[in-house]
């Protein structure tokens, strides 16, 4: 089957509501963001009743303006997607309500995407290159993870995963005990700039055991008792501490994907979601992909944080190989990418 002419995406698992318009399962035609950085900056991170009630007053607006954007009508759409999970329900349950509601209004298939399947898709848009079997590289606020990924993305194998925080997680932790603003993780890496990543030589978790593991908590707690040894923190302390940080978490990132490509046997890599957009990640794999001799695959910035395009595209791959779901399909906070959304209606 091919892919439908025209499916809206709807994405809200988070502080983020977006929607995009996708033609053809990949060409643009529309992005749209609600960000909510002012509503949550004041509590230093994500409030999930904030988010859900700001979702429910933009979440009209939204779809419109990438209708708007796209240049097209609502009945003009082919099919609308909406991510089912995983995520905060609260946020989710507001995307995938409009999202069904839209779809039956309309008369159009539905179908509720996985998070981190939408992420992988985002990848494969951006290099044609990128075809199974890859590995993905999976690092954000709410996901730390090593797929192989053999066919559709939502049937990948998962290799491993945080034991505990996730890398973006870490990221805005420590952001948090150098006293840098919020959203941590961009600020803690604007300031690393300025610093000796070698300044400090913090751990890289679990660097001697076997496996695709990662841990983050260890690696926060040893930058928690260098700030407390230094203080008070001078500028160029924060920003040592900040690069040294940074470099030892991304350097597992790196070690562990090439672990993985070199025992799957594998040489093409996706590396998604937001700390995607990371620079010194993006430099560090790129030296690991010229010395293994490895495709690496990043989303474009943009396609790295939360959005609908990735969504949109999702629905329509799942949509041309046959999938629909029933209007009943239940929003998730929680399920492993190799076991996505449930597929009951073809």
């Amino acid at each position: 089957m091919t892919a439908p002419a025209l499916v809206l995406g709807i994405e809200s698992s988070c502080d983020e509501l977006a929607a995009a318009v996708v033609r053809d399962g990949s060409e643009i035609l529309a992005s749209r963001v609600r960000e909510q950085v002012d509503v949550h900056a004041p509590y230093g991170g994500v409030v999930p009743e904030l988010a859900s009630r700001d979702h429910v007053r933009g979440v009209s607006a939204v779809a419109e303006a990438a209708l708007a954007q796209a240049g097209v009508t609502p009945e003009s759409l082919s099919a609308v997607a909406a991510t089912a999970g995983p995520g905060l329900v609260g946020s989710l349950l507001v995307g995938l309500s409009f999202g069904k509601a839209l779809a039956f209004r309309l008369g159009v298939p539905f179908v509720g995407v996985h998070h981190l399947e939408g992420h992988l898709i985002s990848a494969e848009l951006a290099d044609a290159r990128l075809v199974p079997p890859y590995v993905g590289l999976v690092v954000s606020g709410g996901h730390t993870a090593l797929y192989r990924v053999d066919s559709r993305a939502a049937r990948a194998v998962l290799l491993g995963q945080t034991r505990d925080d996730a890398v973006g997680e870490a990221f805005d932790k420590v952001a948090k005990l150098l006293g840098l603003p919020y959203p941590g993780g961009p600020a803690l890496s604007r300031v690393a700039g300025s610093g000796d990543p070698a300044a400090v030589a913090f751990p890289r978790p679990l660097a001697g055991e076997p496996g695709y593991d990662f841990s983050y908590s260890g690696l926060k707690t040893a930058v928690l008792r260098e700030v407390e040894r230094r203080r008070p923190l001078g500028e160029q302390d924060v920003a040592d501490l900040a690069a040294s940080f940074e470099a030892a978490a991304i350097d597992v990132l790196v070690a562990r994907a090439r672990r993985a490509l070199r025992d799957e046997g594998i040489g093409r890599l996706a590396v998604v979601g937001g700390v995607a957009a990371n620079r010194r990640l993006r430099e560090r794999m790129a030296e690991a992909a010229k010395a293994d001799g490895f495709l690496a695959v990043f989303p474009p910035r943009e396609f790295c944080t939360d959005n609908a395009v990735m969504v949109a595209a999702a629905g329509a791959r799942m949509l041309a190989s046959g999938v629909r779901h029933a209007l009943d399909l239940e929003a998730f906070s929680r399920r492993p990418l190799g076991s996505a959304v449930p597929e009951p209606s073809r």
